[in-house]
């Protein structure tokens, strides 16, 4: 049985080799692994040109997990995030400094709107006790791409820490850390370099993460506590999720083969266009307007028709042999088709074949607003 292309932000759809790379067990202390762990991280600062001033802390699990590990070890437990809200993931943090019991000031946008830097900026000025900007690169929520580089001018100049979910944009959308100031950077193995989940990482600014001892109230997501002993002895203090790292390996080889990030972004960029141009054809409309759009993932409207239910729909295109993804927005209905993964623009003109097919099988004439 072939498998199904995963037109999702995440898991995606991964190459022969980052599949095969799987096929051998690692002993979790031995050198060879230790090894790779190090090859790993350190390429992984590279990517972002971070070597100078940040090191790269993985941690078994989700992005989420990465998230949380990040907010809870590098704010303080008198810290006040400012989390400009433009979407699910934006709320996601908002949630976890609850957990977190630190402070939280949301600074509401639109779906539609960018996080604005001026608004940050004078959030900033009027209240001095915030330590923090907690800010979502690429908003996959929607597919919303936020302005990052001007974000972090904003943040830099109040002198602020910054902490960047870039989930879904690191390894592709630029990000360089010479120019751009940051405290934390995180991101996880099944994203943009087409590894497989269950290992997010953190490239943190090395003094910051060195005066964040005492922070987190969690042992097992101290990024710290983490550093620290991968310091002294190379090796993860607990059971380390040994395949998703060799396949991480394997996919970072391929990563750099291909051309690094200029190389990954055209191919995601080509992408997202075979894909938004092959459904406007058939009438869908998409959620954002291109100057907003990141070449991730595209939000589009469902069709306005009595005939169409998404769940009857997502079947049908999953029998075409793609899986999409449901929306995310409160007030819009709408569905998510990711752009990312080891696939190129033929596969998502053949996945708007299939879209176009299960439509008119389910008798959907309607595509555009009313």
């Amino acid at each position: 049985m072939t498998d199904a292309i995963l037109l999702t932000p995440g898991p995606l759809t991964t190459s022969a080799e980052t599949k095969a790379a799987m096929l051998s067990d690692w002993g979790s202390w031995d050198a060879a692994f230790n090894a790779l762990t190090a090859s790993v991280c350190s390429d992984l600062v590279d990517i972002v040109d971070g070597r100078d001033e940040h090191v790269c802390v993985p941690l078994q699990g989700s992005g989420t997990f990465a998230v949380e590990a990040a907010l809870g070890t590098l704010v303080p437990k008198t810290g006040k995030v400012l989390v400009p809200d433009n979407g699910s993931y934006c709320k996601r943090i908002v949630r976890i400094l609850g957990y977190l019991g630190r402070q939280a000031v949301v600074l509401a946008h639109g779906e539609q709107e960018p996080a604005d830097p001026q608004r940050i900026e004078a959030a900033l000025a009027a209240d001095r006790s915030i330590t923090h900007v907690a800010q979502v690169h690429c908003e996959t929520g929607t597919g919303i791409l936020n302005p990052l580089a001007e974000i972090a001018s904003v943040v830099a100049r109040h002198d602020r820490g910054l902490i960047i979910d870039a989930m879904s944009s690191y390894g592709a959308l630029p990000i360089d850390a010479r120019t751009l100031r940051f405290d934390a950077l995180i991101a996880a193995s099944g994203k943009c370099l087409e590894g497989v989940p269950g290992m997010g990482f953190v490239i943190a600014r090395r003094t910051t993460l060195g005066g964040a001892s005492g922070n987190s109230a969690s042992l097992a997501m101290d990024l710290h506590d983490q550093w620290q002993y991968m310091q002294k002895t190379g090796q993860w203090r607990f059971t380390p999720p040994t395949h998703v790292l060799a396949a991480l390996r394997a996919a970072v080889d391929q990563y750099r083969a291909q051309g690094g990030r200029p190389a990954r972004l055209a191919r995601y960029t080509a992408n997202c266009a075979a894909l938004v141009g092959g459904m406007r054809t058939l009438g869908l409309k998409t959620f954002l307007p291109d100057a907003l759009q990141a070449p991730i993932i595209v939000t589009f409207h469902s069709p306005p028709d009595p005939a169409y239910d998404f769940a009857d729909f997502y079947r049908r295109v999953r029998e075409k042999g793609f899986i999409l993804y449901p929306g995310k927005l409160t007030a819009v209905d709408t569905f998510r088709v990711g752009c990312i993964g080891a696939i190129g623009a033929d596969t998502l003109r053949a996945a708007v074949t299939a879209i176009a097919a299960s439509l008119r099988e389910m008798g959907v004439v309607r595509l555009g607003s009313t």
